[in-house]
């Protein structure tokens, strides 16, 4: 069985759930360290088996064969470039960030790295990806409460208020491309999607701002010669409300992928 070494750059939400797992114990991974913006007064955690190092986003990658990358996506290229430099594998949250930085894929080929981006808050980017011939057309609709959308930069800079909405309201209709940019925090489920299938620029997305939800919708529609088919996932939010739960368990079965004697799904 092959062992790793994992880092985590980011420890918000998901950073410490994913730690927590990796503390509690998984095969052949080991939590070696923590990427904070202080390792001199590193942030209280009730490790189990011992506290990983602390260290900087610069100095991540020398500790780890493999970082999970979940820090803001304003600091996605300094984490991600030195890790793929060296040859190790990069988990990515932020694929938002991915498609402003998509030369680091040329790197990671150069240098013997890989991108790993799990499934997220999303569902079916296997069946995606495993759609041979063509793919038609790719139709995302996202609904979100109102709370997960509020402070999303293409509300601010079109100046459309929500938070008194009664309502569910079509916010958006437009490419992944343009959302990442638009809601950065909210829509790299989106940009998931369309890397598996057509592309984002390709893929049409919907978001709906809606009151009555307590969890995140999403719906994914796929047209292509092999198969048609959709799915459907309603995410129980985290302590972060722009952010599902299931996130960080996917990061966590990503990472199992890595050195199971069993590996389930394309």
């Amino acid at each position: 069985m092959n062992s790793y070494r994992v880092g985590i750059a980011g420890f918000g939400a998901i950073g410490q759930a994913v730690a927590q797992s990796l503390d509690a114990g998984l095969p052949g991974l080991t939590l070696a360290a923590v990427a904070v913006r202080d390792p001199n007064a590193p942030p209280a955690f009730a490790w189990t088996n011992g506290a990983p190092a602390f260290t900087t986003i610069a100095a991540l990658a020398e500790h780890c064969d493999v970082v999970v990358e979940c820090a803001p996506a304003a600091v996605f290229r300094d984490i991600a470039e030195p890790v793929l430099r060296a040859g190790k594998k990069m988990v990515v949250l932020s694929s938002g960030a991915l498609l402003r930085h998509d030369d680091l894929i040329e790197v990671a080929r150069q240098h013997g790295g890989q991108i790993v981006v799990p499934s997220g808050a999303i569902l079916g980017l296997d069946a995606i990806t495993a759609a041979e011939g063509v793919i038609h057309s790719v139709t995302m609709i996202t609904r979100k409460p109102v709370r997960g959308l509020l402070g999303a930069p293409y509300l601010t800079d079109n100046n459309i208020d929500i938070a008194d909405i009664a309502e569910p309201r079509l916010i958006f209709r437009g490419s992944p491309r343009e959302a990442a940019v638009g809601f950065p925090a909210n829509l790299n489920v989106a940009v998931s999607v369309s890397l598996a299938g057509i592309g984002p620029d390709q893929t049409t997305l919907e978001i709906w701002a809606d009151p009555s939800l307590e969890r995140n919708v999403h719906r994914v529609e796929v047209v292509s010669d092999s198969a048609s088919f959709s799915m459907e996932i309603q995410n129980i939010p985290s302590a972060n409300p722009k952010t599902g739960r299931i996130t960080a368990q996917s990061v966590v079965a990503a990472l199992r992928k890595l050195t199971g004697p069993l590996r389930v799904g394309t």
